[in-house]
């Protein structure tokens, strides 16, 4: 009996550390916290345009379909056809890139992965993370890296909207995990200036792009949550069902203590 209250508390703290190591992004990487309301459609909507004029010629989501994202966000067939249906013409069809898998191999050294589960890989901060840690590396083949995903393969798809951006230095900080990035660029921009964290990195913007920084975080945070909401549709649903079931539950439970009072009195 001993052993297996042992076993059960090792297997408790394993899931506890693993969980908080993967919310982090894996190997003690510091990540932003991502602001998200998955029952705001707009931001769901602005994210999903992100997701198919940068992303989609690129990445699949081959486990969505065009005419679900549109009944689940609120997007009206005559919007989706003009502005979201660039590589198919049938509103069933999956969210698939027309680049061939090859070409991507010949061009990027590894095909781009498929989008649709990202988020359940990867945390929802980790993601918005790395949409904003791209900075520019003429070392690297594509010109580009990554503070958080250092050599990754994939070039600044949204350098226009962000501009180019280079690293000035790293945060001296021994805490890691979820950061609030908005109370750590304060702190460094009362310190060195016009300059800005993401992660554990500070950043210098030496061309400004179509967007303000805070703009560009606002649209990060939209295509992280659109691909947080592809990696779980139901996810819509379900926390409504939840708050009716919980609802029910405790209404029922009160009609069971009150039936069990009246189903007692006499006898008590």
């Amino acid at each position: 009996m001993k052993k297996l209250s042992l076993l059960l508390v090792a297997l408790v703290s394993s899931v506890v550390i693993g969980s908080s190591a993967f919310a982090a992004g894996g190997h003690g990487a510091a990540v932003d916290k991502v602001h998200m309301n998955m029952s705001d459609k707009a931001s769901l909507q602005s994210g999903a345009k992100i997701f198919v004029n940068y992303c989609l010629s690129c990445h699949s989501a081959q486990y969505s379909r065009y005419n679900r994202v549109a009944k689940d966000l609120e997007i009206p067939l005559w919007q989706l056809k003009e502005n979201l249906m660039f590589t198919t013409e049938k509103e069933g069809d999956l969210m698939k890139t027309t680049m061939p898998e090859e070409d991507a191999k010949a061009w990027f050294g590894v095909a781009p992965p498929d989008l649709s589960l990202v988020a359940r890989v990867r945390s929802p901060d980790w993601i918005y993370t790395y949409l904003r840690a791209f900075y520019i590396d003429e070392s690297s083949p594509s010109g580009w890296n990554n503070s958080l995903f250092e050599n990754v393969a994939m070039p600044h798809a949204m350098y226009e909207l962000q501009g180019v951006q280079k690293v000035v230095g790293k945060v001296d900080s021994d805490s890691h995990g979820a950061i609030d990035t908005h109370a750590s660029n304060d702190a460094v921009g009362d310190a060195l200036g016009d300059h800005k964290v993401v992660g554990d990195t500070i950043f210098e913007l030496s061309h400004p792009g179509k967007l303000t920084p805070a703009e560009f975080d606002k649209s990060m945070a939209d295509l992280t949550a659109f691909l947080s909401y592809m990696a779980e549709p139901v996810q819509l649903q379900r926390k409504t069902i939840g708050v009716y079931t919980i609802a029910f539950l405790i209404i029922l439970l009160l009609l069971c203590m009150i039936l069990k009072k009246e189903y007692w009195r006499d006898v008590h």
